[in-house]
């Protein structure tokens, strides 16, 4: 019978969500590294398994396809502890998810691409990625005034997407010194996924 095959970048905190949630979940998978820096996922082979030509792609053991790393993350973890039981924290993760991609995502990951891998000096970035991360970095401060996790006292898939970008938003330019709670959710996520320390 055929397995779970994931199409991801090493490189991207959205493909390494779903590569993360299926070995904490046990769920066995082939990776295959296709790099968006060298245009592998615009070539007729990956095109024709997804149009959008973007990573993660999660090709299903019946052979259908699914991307977007939360749909993804959502898919892989139905039924398991990475999903709360209860309505209003599921409803809460889900609403950590939404902002993942809207507002930390499009600040924090596109900055730390446009330093470390397109090589851009400071003046040739936005400069409004700066100060909106940073932003971001706080609300994220603040939510964990009061909780060890973004939504209840367990690892979600809320911290499994947020800490994807975060752990690395020191490649962006940004100071996680300046947010000591972030970085205590961060080195405790990375324990809890078994990742070695950022």
């Amino acid at each position: 019978m055929s397995k779970l095959t994931i199409y991801g970048d090493s490189i991207s905190g959205n493909c390494l969500k779903a590569k993360w949630v299926a070995t904490r979940l046990a769920i066995p998978f082939d990776w295959i590294e296709t790099s968006v820096v060298e245009a592998a996922t615009r070539t007729p082979q990956f095109l024709a398994l997804n149009p959008w030509g973007q990573v993660p792609l999660a090709v299903l053991a019946d052979g259908r396809t699914l991307s977007q790393s939360n749909a993804i993350m959502l898919h892989l973890a139905e039924g398991s502890d990475l999903i709360p039981a209860d309505a209003y924290a599921r409803a809460k993760m889900f609403e950590w998810l939404f902002w993942e991609q809207y507002s930390h995502e499009p600040v924090i990951a596109v900055r730390r691409f446009r330093v470390k891998f397109q090589k851009l000096r400071d003046q040739e970035i936005d400069a409004s990625l700066l100060p909106k991360g940073n932003a971001v970095l706080a609300r994220m401060e603040e939510a964990l005034a009061d909780s060890a996790y973004f939504v209840g006292d367990a690892l979600t898939l809320a911290d499994i997407a947020l800490v994807a970008y975060t752990r690395w938003a020191g490649e962006g330019g940004f100071d996680l010194s300046n947010f000591p709670r972030v970085q205590t959710w961060i080195a405790r996520v990375e324990r809890d996924l078994g990742l070695p320390p950022t």
